[in-house]
This record gives structure tokens, sequence and C-alpha cells, in this order.
């Protein structure tokens, strides 16, 4: 069987569906205070389903082109008028919805500030319809194997941590971001394909300060903190001992909503993508990843600013 013959790979992400209710303002509020946004959005959003966007838009030229892999988004939504568009919106990029459920309620639903001067965002979340999704709706992983699992925090840590289980014991390798952060035992990083965190979880989760993350010394401390628990590969390590710094691209950051989702799906097709028996190059997948979550803070919302994969094929 030739590469052309070969199945695509398939890509299964287990986690939120939210809608993004985004306002963008010259500045922060300060406690107390009103101030005017200057431009407000409504859209789709939630870790989970940014990134399986990603993952479907960064395997494809355009909506209507042929994926390099099958995505696949296992959640729930409510039965509001939100979780038809919610719906509707992965769909229209790719994404199999057979496994996303409707249940009686609210969607979820995130109040996204946007400060325009730098981009950075704060955000309050309502869980909505991704709180429904129960340890004991996984006696299994739904749906055909995937070659790579992807999850977050922003459904019940119960049903991640039973998830992260029935993953191990099936041998399907999981990439897992926690996000929003927490505490997590000990067995949730045994045997832990990927852990992909950014500054300020790094930290909470190793115990390390911020300063110590920037240099390679202080990375390696983190990161070998959670080799030391288990995990395969750590960004910046791995069990083989590895290590590396990939610099940031330079860009005009207008909005960070989902580049840390657009970094994951980039990262996620590199690891499906790789060729069999040799492993991933873990660092040109990272600077993949970098370039593609550069251009999606060069744009103003979630899913929708997620690039395809030939918008960065000539930058």
């Amino acid at each position: 069987m030739t590469q052309d013959m070969l199945p695509l790979p398939r890509i299964t992400v287990l986690g939120s569906l939210n809608i993004d209710i985004v306002s963008y303002v010259a500045y922060h509020p300060q406690p107390g205070e009103t101030i005017n946004a200057q431009h407000v959005s409504i859209s789709q959003g939630g870790k989970g389903a940014n990134q399986a966007v990603a993952c479907v838009k960064l395997s494809r030229t355009s909506s209507l082109s042929t994926p390099t892999a099958r995505v696949s988004m296992i959640g729930a939504v409510g039965d509001d008028s939100y979780g038809p568009i919610l719906i509707n919106s992965l769909e229209s990029f790719g994404v199999d919805t057979s496994r996303v459920a409707v249940k009686a309620g609210n969607s979820g639903l995130a109040i996204v500030i946007v400060d325009q001067l730098t981009g950075e965002n704060r955000i309050v979340l309502s869980p909505g319809a991704n709180y429904s999704l129960l340890p004991e709706h996984f006696s299994t992983i739904p749906g055909p194997r995937p070659d790579l699992l992807i999850m977050q925090l922003e459904i019940p840590t119960s049903t991640v941590l039973a998830v992260l289980r029935k993953a191990k014991e099936a041998r399907i390798p999981v990439l897992f971001n926690p996000a929003p952060v927490q505490q997590l035992p000990l067995d949730a990083y045994d045997n832990l394909a990927y852990l992909v965190m950014n500054e300020t979880e790094t930290c909470l989760l190793s115990g390390c300060a911020e300063f110590d993350l920037h240099e390679i010394g202080g990375i390696k401390r983190a990161a070998g903190k959670f080799i030391e628990k288990g995990v395969r590969n750590v960004i910046f390590a791995g069990q083989n001992g590895k290590s590396f710094l990939v610099p940031a691209a330079s860009t005009k950051v207008v909005d960070t909503t989902a580049a840390g989702d657009t970094f994951i799906g980039s990262l996620a097709l590199s690891i499906v993508q790789s060729t069999a028996g040799r492993g991933i190059d873990m660092e040109a997948a990272l600077r993949a990843a970098n370039k593609a979550a550069s251009k999606t803070v060069s744009r103003k919302g979630a899913a929708v600013s997620i690039p395809w994969r030939d918008e960065l094929e000539d930058n």
C-alpha cells in the first residue's frame, strides 16, 4: 500500500463547546468601572471545539479541500438556541459532530474581554452543558479508535481523569492540555504521551517560579518534574533527554484568543502524520505550531481566526 492509499489518521477531541461573546476594549476595566466596548462579536468557541477546528483547518487548504486527518468532536451542547449554532459551526469546518450530545439546559458560554492595545484577554466561563459529561458516560472511548485523543479541563475533572485511565488501558495516546489549570493527581500524568502547557500552567503544576522558565536550565528542571511522574513528552523535553527552545514568531498581536488551541491543533497533526516507525521531529513540529499560532493572534475571534493550511505555506 502506498502512502497515498493509507487511511487518514484519526484525531478525537473530547472537550468543551462554548459560545464566545467577545468585547474589544481600550483597556481592561478596574473593579467597579464601566467602559464602552469598541466592538463586540458572538462566535463559536470553547477549548475543545477550537482545538478540533484547528486540527481540521490546518489539515486542509479550504473547507472544500481533502483533509490530511479525520477529526471528531465528543462533547455536549444545550437545547437552547446556541446548541445548533455550535454544532453547525463545527460541521462547516469539517469536524465530525456525530458524538456531540444535546442536553437539556444551556450551552456553555464564555464572556471574553480583549484589550485592543495588547491583545490580552480575560475570560469568565459558564460551563453549561459541558458539565453534563460524566465519568459513567465513558466506559470506553466513543467512536472509532483514534490515533490521538486530545483533552483539556473545561469539562468535569472527574470525567477527564476517568477517560485518561480508559485511554491508558486501550493504549490510545493522549495530548493533554491542563487548562483551565488546577492541581491533578499523580496518576493523571502516568504514561501520558504529550503534556502541553503555557507558562502559568507550568508554574502552578510544577511549583516553579515564572522567572525559572526564562532560561533553558529552569525549563529543563520544570519539565523534568513531569517526566519523573511518567509523562513521555513535555514541550521542551521528552524522555530521550533532548531539550530545546523554539522562539515565538514575530507578529502584531490583535487577539490572543485560540492561540494555544491553534498551537495544539498544529502539534496534533504533526504527531499523527509523522512517518510510522520514525517518530515525530518535535523541533520541526513546534516551529510549525508557533507559526500557526502567530497567524491566529494577528486576527480577531476564536475559530474564525485559526488559519487554513495554505495560509501558512508562503509565510
